[in-house]
This record gives structure tokens, sequence and C-alpha cells, in this order.
């Protein structure tokens, strides 16, 4: 991963989250631990919308450290979601983006109406079917809003290591829900939970980023199917 390759809205834009989280972290007594968790996010998703690899790199300690912080708040559909499906897709995924570089370069292509359709369907399914489950757990808190955060981030990743642009959807209503979520713990008097929402903010705003990015290499020399983008 090299810096050399990021643009100056990239570098700003890692610059001033990091630097909110830090002063966040100071001013509500936040632990090194939640902030490790901010930073490991932010540089995942980043580098995601860059297109790079690296994402899985980070995406693994961020997975391990975020399920422990979610079971500490009594998240356990995010817990679970964490441990049993984003620690081995990162493993998966490394492996499916690596066999698709070239000269290194990722291929990444856009989802046509049948297949944007049944994404919007199977997360519909999903958050219905799971929140009802986690409703019926004790201590869970928001079960709903975790069951969406939970189905739409299992559908977003594997669009995502499928290498669909229309991941960057999810991701963003995912990004906006769980700001709320933590908005939720922080008034519950969370330690943490301010560096969680600064971190969901941050993803928000990488959301809409990475979104950018894919379509508008999805009209590279008029190809609107798959893009070959640079990778750190």
């Amino acid at each position: 991963m090299k810096l050399k390759n990021w643009n100056l809205f990239e570098i700003i834009w890692l610059t001033v989250f990091s630097m909110v989280a830090i002063v966040l972290s100071v001013v509500w007594e936040d632990n090194i631990f939640g902030f490790s968790v901010f930073i490991s996010g932010v540089f995942c998703v980043v580098l995601a919308a860059k297109g790079s690899i690296w994402t899985y790199y980070y995406g693994m300690y961020n997975s391990i450290a975020y399920a422990w912080l979610s079971y500490q708040n009594g998240l356990y559909g995010e817990t679970m979601l964490n441990i049993l499906f984003f620690v081995p897709m990162n493993i998966v995924g490394w492996w499916a983006w690596r066999r698709k570089m070239k000269d290194k370069t990722v291929i990444m292509k856009k989802m046509d109406w049948k297949g944007l359709l049944l994404m919007i369907t199977l997360c519909a399914v999903g958050t219905y079917t799971y929140g009802y489950w986690l409703s019926t757990l004790d201590g869970q808190n928001t079960p709903y809003i975790d069951a969406f955060t939970n189905s739409a981030s299992i559908i977003a990743t594997v669009v995502m290591t499928l290498r669909y642009r229309e991941q960057w959807i999810l991701y963003f209503c995912i990004n906006f829900v769980s700001i709320i979520m933590w908005v939720y713990r922080f008034v519950d008097g969370n330690s943490n939970a301010a560096t969680m929402v600064v971190m969901w903010s941050a993803y928000l705003v990488n959301s809409v980023y990475g979104f950018y990015v894919w379509h508008k290499g999805s009209k590279v020399n008029g190809i609107d199917d798959q893009v070959v983008t640079s990778v750190s």
C-alpha cells in the first residue's frame, strides 16, 4: 500500500476523520481499543473504495475487534455477523480478488436490474426473519436494526467479493442505520459509542465516494459492465 497512489481528497478525508476520532476519544475518555476499531475500519473501507486488496488485511482485524465491542454492547447479531461471516469472508474475498488481478489491477463489474432486485428482496426477507429471531434473545438491543445491518452486510460482502459496484448502495444504507444504532448506545451511556458514531459517519461518506469511483470507472472507454482500476 503506497500513499503516492492516494489522491488529495482521500488523504484529507482520512486525516480529518482520524483527527476527529482522536479528539473525541480524549474528550469522552474513550479507550485505545475503541480507537483501533475506528481507524482499522476507516482504512478498510477507503481501500475498498480504491479497489485495493489491502482492504482485506485491515478488514480482518476490524472484524474481530468490532465483534468484541458489539458483544459488550448487547449487539449479538453484529457479534455473530463479524465472527461467523466477516472473518472467513475476508479470506474468501482476498482469494477471489487475487484471482482477478492483472498487473496489479482488479476487474469490477456493474450489476443488471435483475441482480439489483434480487439483492433488495434478499435484504428485506433477511431483515424480517433474522430480526424476529433476535427479538426473542434476552439482552438484545434494537433487534430489527441489528438484523438489517446484518442481512445487508452479508449481501454487500458477497456483492463486493464478486466485484459489483452496487455494493455501495447497500453500504450507504448500512452505514446510515448503524449511525442510528450507535446513537442509541451513546444515549445509554456507553463509553465507546461516540467513536463508533464517528466511525460509521466516516463509512457513510466513504460509501458515497466509493460508488462515485466505481461508477465513474465503469464508464471508462465506454464499458458499462466492467472496469479495471489500480490497486495500491
